[in-house]
């Protein structure tokens, strides 16, 4: 629908320098067409280049000359300034035409450069890794945002294929900074340690001493809600640690959807100067043809214009997705929808699939 608009906005120069030809010729000459001449090289500006800015103006510049030659006009006053008039606002659109056109370099380059910083921070995993189908999605809320403090990883390990899902406290430039920790630690930890829990326990202590490093309301406040999974080679079983995030799913192959929730529930990462506590590693079957879901609360929060969240259980019960990319971009589409076209709070999901 917007590629339609804009593709219809280009037309409206040439429609404009149409209509003031046309409200010339039928109306009589105290009636000036200069309003639709001035216009359309102002609304050319931002849609054509310069080069087509500068046709525009000068085809409006000649339909002011030619409707008063219609009316034996020539060189007289109104003639002069009605010309000069359009010629003026030509110059001036034409000067619209090169700001607007950095501020779009400008705005290109700082798109390069998040995507750049999305990839080296969220980088996507490959789509298969041993037996395992693997997508991940990240949406931001914020427009022209390539990352926020939602976070997904996957890391292949010789306990298996491990992978995580979390979302960092806050907004900002402090939440990406814990977010590319905790990929580095939990890269790193998955490689080395031999349980779940073991990496939980990693993670924990690089977020301590993240919070030390920066001191301040970071450091006593800041926290990580996630969920680890760990799926071994061959056992058709999921292993589970929650730090206090939203339960995964475990979509059957026959439409069937399930939630995996803590049997105890878990602060989230980050607070263990509140307690310590051993982590408590859950088990459940992962038969063949099943897909396992990880998202952040910025789905199961997203809120239609009622205040009614959306329910990922009760919207995917009964349906099946022949692969892990099509699950995703159907709820991030479902998502947008039932929010109006834009949610306000970021989205990660992570969408594993055994064959």
């Amino acid at each position: 629908m917007d590629e339609w608009r804009v593709s219809a906005l280009r037309f409206l120069p040439a429609l404009l320098i149409v209509g003031g030809v046309v409200y010339d010729v039928l109306t009589p000459r105290d009636f000036t067409a200069v309003p639709f001449f001035t216009a359309a090289p102002l609304v050319a500006a931002p849609l054509y280049s310069l080069g087509g800015t500068l046709v525009t103006g000068a085809v409006a510049l000649a339909a002011t000359y030619g409707v008063h030659l219609r009316f034996g006009s020539h060189l007289d006053a109104d003639t002069l300034t009605e010309t000069l008039t359009v010629l003026t606002v030509a110059a001036l659109a034409a000067f619209l035409n090169r700001v607007v056109r950095r501020g779009d370099q400008r705005l290109a380059s700082q798109r390069v450069i998040a995507e750049a910083a999305q990839r080296a921070v969220l980088p996507e995993p490959e789509d298969r890794i041993g037996a395992f189908e693997i997508a991940v999605r990240y949406e931001a809320a914020q427009r022209d945002a390539f990352i926020g403090g939602d976070l997904y990883a996957v890391q292949d390990s010789p306990y298996g294929v491990r992978v995580m899902v979390g979302d960092v406290r806050g907004k900002g430039m402090g939440a990406v900074a814990a977010v590319a920790v905790l990929i580095g630690a939990f890269r790193e930890a998955a490689e080395q340690e031999a349980t779940l829990a073991a990496v939980a326990r990693r993670l924990e202590r690089a977020l301590d001493r993240e919070g030390t490093r920066r001191g301040g309301l970071d450091a006593v406040e800041g926290f990580t809600t996630a969920v680890l999974a760990e799926l071994p080679r061959g056992d058709g079983v999921v292993r589970i640690v929650n730090r206090g995030h939203p339960p995964p799913l475990l979509l059957g192959p026959d439409g069937a959807v399930r939630p995996l929730p803590a049997t105890e529930p878990a602060l989230p990462l980050g607070l263990g100067e509140l307690g310590s506590w051993l982590d408590r590693v859950e088990q459940a079957r992962f038969p063949d043809g099943a897909t396992l879901l990880l998202y952040t609360d910025g789905l199961s929060e997203a809120r239609d214009r009622h205040g009614e969240f959306y329910d990922p259980v009760a919207r995917l019960a009964g349906r099946v997705f022949r692969s892990p990319g099509v699950l995703l971009s159907a709820l991030a589409e479902e998502v947008r929808r039932h929010c109006g076209g834009g949610t306000r709070d970021d989205m990660a999901l992570l969408a594993v699939r055994r064959p």
